[in-house]
């Protein structure tokens, strides 16, 4: 994506272009002369990498709407009656346009044939994330493979079937990883065959449990289908990419998330910011700032998945809810430590202790930041985030097989049992006992000891990678979504904790702040939407008295009304009329 913004000034040109065949600007690129060379069709591909999410839309898009986020606010979705048809976006289709344009004109037999295809193959591929945006969001949707004039009736049709729209995202994927180069590059900042691979493996797992789970969309009988496409791309790239986890270094996962220059043996695809390129991301504005979006923090609900450096759950001691924070954070699996603010962190060269003022929760999230808070109140982070990574692929392989009963104790070792040595856990072998507190508290559903097993580890290896609103979609497990939001323990009110365990108080929990506080305290003030479980101790607990909602409707936006008042053969999704 970085070689988009270099020659963005010529695709606008070009796209102005586009706009209007029969009149263009002397000055701009002719659309009717252009597509002759493999330089015209790259310089317009680059276009469309456009469609593909930004930094802040990965990393901000878990705190914004997911269970094991605490926020300063509850998402409207979540509130009975605040969202309707009115108020929901997305419904555009410029990209799409762009897309088709393109293809429409990337024949010209004077370019080799192979290198057509490739460039067909990378349009295809973007179409394909395009629609699978639109059908995750809104399910049936209309099908467009071509520019339309203004005055087409096509423009005014109703929505296509999910199944014949998903089946053509399919046949785009098929030809992309079938055509689209190998080759990979430096900054994995480029499309290639395999990530192709990858991203058809989340959108066959997404496809293939979507329908599992919902039989009332009459589409579970094609399900076992779609896990095996998943489950075959993932295969294919294991096998055959070359990739492989990092575990250079003393924090081998955080680095995946910090750093300027990508770890490409195991980032497939990335959306690259550096000093050089003169682009930023907002992480640590986000991040480290109570001035910024809406603090998010884990839930302590959530940080009780991660297991013990033994392989055991943390969860299977009896007071494993009432541990303090110093205590529940030690001998844990190595990815907390580098996900959330634990003693011995430190931010420009000092300690830093968990930011209250920030995180409600306590557990204060560092996975995207870099320990640099020396432009704190501006967009100035230079760390590169990843879009597609190794690690996701080896679990949509592993829940595509334990979906389809092929799960094997060699892929255990090969997914599960990878991940876990990264995370210095021990792997105690595919386990045959479901473990209680997922089923108790996420799953109460899912009868498989290894599903649990593999639910657990995608929920803290993919945090904050922008999944986790989809996983809960695609499981139909949106009662997560209702659930209280908490916090680390507290022992006592009025008690000075030194959490990052440097010798110096950083909160106390009140009920009113004294008259004479401690330098360099926060005291953290309980009131009816920030309390303590248990009264005068317990989990904290955020915003209790705030009911959130997720009615069956909510698995699949409301159609926008703007649009359906243009095109009433649109239709409006169950539930969502006005």
């Amino acid at each position: 994506m970085n070689k988009l913004r270099i020659i963005i000034g010529a695709l606008v040109a070009m796209t102005a272009a586009a706009c209007d065949l029969d009149r263009f600007p002397i000055d701009k690129i002719n659309p009717d002369t252009f597509f002759q060379t493999e330089h015209d069709l790259d310089l317009y591909a680059m276009s469309f990498y456009e469609i593909l999410p930004e930094g802040e839309d990965v990393y901000k898009s878990d705190g914004e709407l997911s269970d094991y986020f605490a926020t300063s606010t509850s998402p409207t979705l979540f509130i009975n009656g605040n969202y309707t048809a009115l108020d929901v976006d997305g419904w555009d289709w410029e990209d799409l346009y762009n897309v088709n344009y393109f293809l429409g004109r990337a024949n010209n037999p004077e370019i080799p044939e192979t290198v057509r295809n490739h460039y067909i193959g990378m349009a295809r591929f973007f179409r394909a994330w395009f629609y699978y945006e639109k059908v995750k969001k809104f399910g049936d949707v209309p099908w467009y493979d071509h520019t339309m004039d203004v005055d087409d009736e096509a423009l005014y049709k109703g929505r296509d079937p999910r199944d014949t729209v998903m089946r053509r995202v399919l046949a785009d994927l098929d030809f992309a990883c079938a055509h689209i180069n190998e080759t990979k590059d430096a900054t994995a900042s480029t499309v290639t065959r395999w990530a192709a691979l990858a991203f058809k493996s989340r959108v066959c797992l997404f496809e293939g449990t979507f329908r599992k789970y919902h039989p009332e969309f009459g589409l579970a009988s094609s399900a076992e289908s779609w896990l095996q496409e998943a489950r075959n791309a993932a295969l294919e790239l294991i096998e055959k990419g070359g990739y492989s986890l990092n575990t250079s270094g003393d924090t081998p996962y955080r680095d995946l998330f910090t750093r300027e220059q990508p770890i490409t043996t195991e980032i497939i695809l990335a959306d690259n910011y550096s000093e050089e390129l003169a682009r930023y991301n907002d992480a640590n504005w986000v991040w480290t700032s109570s001035s910024t979006w809406e603090r998010p923090g884990l839930t302590r609900k959530f940080v009780n998945t991660f297991l013990n450096l033994d392989g055991m759950p943390f969860t299977s001691r009896a007071d494993y809810n009432e541990v303090e924070f110093t205590e529940e954070v030690q001998g844990r699996d190595r990815r907390l430590a580098q996900i959330i603010r634990t003693p011995g962190y430190e931010l420009n060269g000092e300690p830093a202790a968990p930011d209250f003022g920030h995180s409600k929760t306590g557990y204060h999230v560092i996975k995207f930041t870099q320990d640099d808070n020396t432009y704190l109140a501006q967009a100035r982070n230079t760390n590169t985030i990843p879009l597609l990574r190794y690690a996701e692929v080896l679990l949509n392989y592993a829940e595509a097989s334990e979906e389809l009963g092929l799960f094997t104790a060699s892929d255990w070792t090969l997914t599960i049992g990878e991940l876990r040595r990264r995370a210095g856990v021990a792997d105690l072998g595919m386990p045959t006992v479901a473990d209680s507190y997922m089923r108790e508290n996420y799953f109460p559903d899912v009868t498989s000891p290894v599903l649990l097993e593999i639910r657990r580890e995608r929920g803290i290896e993919m945090v904050s990678e922008g999944l986790r609103f989809d996983d809960i979609r695609r499981w139909k497990e949106g009662h997560l979504l209702e659930e209280d939001w908490d916090g680390i323990y507290v022992g006592e009110l009025n008690t000075e904790y030194d959490l990052n365990q440097d010798g110096e108080p950083d909160v106390c929990f009140v009920n009113a702040t004294p008259e004479n506080p401690t330098s360099g305290v926060f005291y953290y003030v309980l009131s009816e939407s920030m309390a303590l479980s248990g009264g005068d101790t317990g989990n904290l607990l955020i915003y209790p008295n705030v009911e959130k909602r997720f009615e069956e409707k909510k698995y699949l936006y409301p159609i926008p009304e703007d649009e359906r008042l243009l095109n009433p053969a649109l239709g409006q999704n169950p539930g969502w009329e006005l």
